[in-house]
């Protein structure tokens, strides 16, 4: 059970909110719950929305994006998240079951995206206390300036919705799948 409820639909959504969940319901062809949750505040989930379609438009592919969601969401242990972006990651950016579990690892199968993945988790288990090192591998993988700045967006964007699924112990609507214990 939620303990923040999730509004039953877009109409009981508070008023503001309501355009926004219709532009997720146009892009996906349902509003998932994680947005409705959201929603409680208009002014939270515009925020969330903006960074999320800012980022869209940036130089990281759908892929990688999905890649870095799913280390991310294992290291915080979200459920929420795990569930919606094995979803995500097989049916929209098409990446199979083998690297689905290596981005769950904190890895990738392809070379220049596993350096993306590692990074990503790097900087969320250490909470963006990175070393010289570190950033110099993803570098050196030919990641640019912009795109390391990126990876450390969706972290944070990815972080964000990990942890209000968290508190909210928002109902999982996407096929489940939990995280490894630690």
């Amino acid at each position: 059970m939620s303990r923040i409820p999730t509004p039953a639909s877009i109409e009981a959504s508070p008023a503001a909110a309501r355009p926004l969940l219709e532009a997720v319901k146009k892009q996906l062809g349902v509003a998932p719950n994680l947005f409705r949750v959201v929603a409680n505040s208009p002014a939270a989930l515009e925020g969330y929305l903006g960074l999320n379609g800012a980022l869209g438009k940036g130089q990281l592919d759908a892929r990688t994006r999905e890649r870095i969601a799913m280390a991310v969401a294992e290291i915080n242990g979200c459920d929420y998240c795990l569930s919606a972006h094995t979803y995500l990651g097989k049916n929209l950016a098409k990446l199979d079951d083998a690297e689905l579990a290596a981005n769950r690892e904190g890895g990738s199968m392809d070379a220049m995206a596993a350096a993306a993945v590692r990074f990503a988790s790097k900087v969320t288990r250490e909470r963006g206390h990175v070393t010289d090192a570190d950033v110099q591998a993803v570098k050196a993988a030919g990641y640019s300036d912009g795109q390391v700045i990126e990876i450390v967006l969706h972290v944070a964007l990815n972080t964000l919705t990990n942890y209000v699924n968290e508190v909210a112990k928002t109902e999982i609507d996407f096929p489940v799948v939990q995280h490894r214990a630690k």
